[in-house]
């Protein structure tokens, strides 16, 4: 556990403070040069599409998408928090996910719903860096959390008869706040040398919501370093926590080789499903941040399917696929109904 958290965290550090020195330094000079000019206070989004038909199909379905992420991922957070039988590590760490996928998908698609009503799509500059900084964070934990979860059932299915001495419930507790802690240091490191760049001129963001790759190719300097700081912090600690993750399961995947049919059929069916999330979770993060000056219709496709696709697939692929889920959602569904009838 402490090899990949160290891993992880000297990962993003190391990184960000080697190459950012050198990025303020020389920036500085251009900055000054252009303190005196007036700065932007707001930003343009093009969003997906410019036909208004397409647009309103699009309101359509990525409300009816939103809606049913947020219940879902509740409807797992209520289920877990409120069922003895599923009081356990993975459980635990299932719902923390479900938490942050709920805000995950709360960050921008309401703003981005709401703006596929509209002809000119409008955010404020403090609005389009706090979007930045909550996708970062959000991300930065889900990634962690991820991580937690492989570490997790390589403890329950490698190592039996220590897991719960191992995964106790401080450790459990340790692993989410040190996931929250790694999304705010990931988050933080990126955003107050990006917010202080000089905005005087473009102001035209060619995606559906503010990301760093975009926003800082508006500035008024030369952002090729920039760029390259994010693709070192963003993508490179993206395609270190996948190598990390399929290592991870790789070693569990070994291990139950050894166990009997029925024991390898159950693990089997618990790591196709976290393996699935985590293949979802990281290839588009990978693409954009690994090749950040790729074709936008791509990008902006990508940015859809991380944003609005992925935090839906979380609570379907978790709950069909999971018998004790069921069971309990089926058991507090009857509960819920019968309080009801006997008031």
């Amino acid at each position: 556990m402490a090899l990949y958290f160290s891993l992880i965290l000297h990962g993003m550090s190391d990184i960000f403070f080697l190459s950012t020195g050198y990025v303020r330094a020389s920036c500085m000079m251009e900055s000054m040069e252009l303190l005196n000019q007036s700065q932007v206070s707001e930003f343009i989004l093009l969003g997906l599409t410019s036909s208004q038909d397409i647009e309103f199909l699009l309101f359509a379905l990525f409300s009816v998408i939103y809606v049913v992420t947020v219940l879902g991922n509740l409807l797992i957070i209520v289920t877990v928090f409120n069922t003895p039988n599923l009081n356990t590590p993975m459980y635990f760490l299932l719902g923390n996910l479900s938490f942050v996928d709920m805000t995950l998908a709360s960050f921008a698609t309401p703003k981005m719903i709401l703006n596929l009503l509209k002809k000119q799509k409008i955010i404020s500059f403090a609005g389009c860096f706090t979007q930045i900084f909550l996708l970062h964070l959000l991300g930065g934990v889900e990634m962690v959390l991820l991580v937690s979860m492989a570490f997790d059932r390589y403890v329950a299915i490698c190592k039996p008869l220590h897991y719960m001495t191992i995964m106790n419930k401080k450790v459990c507790v340790l692993l989410v706040v040190t996931s929250w802690l790694l999304g705010l240091l990931h988050s933080g490191l990126q955003i107050p040398f990006a917010v202080n760049l000089p905005f005087c001129g473009p102001n035209v963001v060619d995606s559906i919501f503010c990301d760093l790759p975009l926003v800082t190719k508006l500035a008024c300097i030369d952002t090729y370093l920039v760029q390259i700081v994010i693709v070192a912090n963003s993508g490179i600690i993206s395609l270190s926590c996948f190598i990390i993750l399929l290592i991870s399961y790789s070693l569990i995947l070994i291990t139950i080789k050894n166990h009997s049919p029925t024991g390898q059929s159950k693990a089997l069916s618990t790591l196709t499903a976290h393996i699935t999330v985590v293949i979802l979770f990281f290839g588009p993060c990978i693409f954009i941040y690994i090749w950040p000056f790729s074709n936008h219709s791509v990008d902006k496709f990508l940015a859809v399917f991380y944003t609005i696709i992925t935090p839906i697939l979380n609570p379907i692929i978790y709950t069909l696929r999971n018998k004790e889920m069921k069971i309990s959602m089926k058991k507090l569904w009857r509960a819920f109904v019968n309080s009801r009838e006997d008031t």
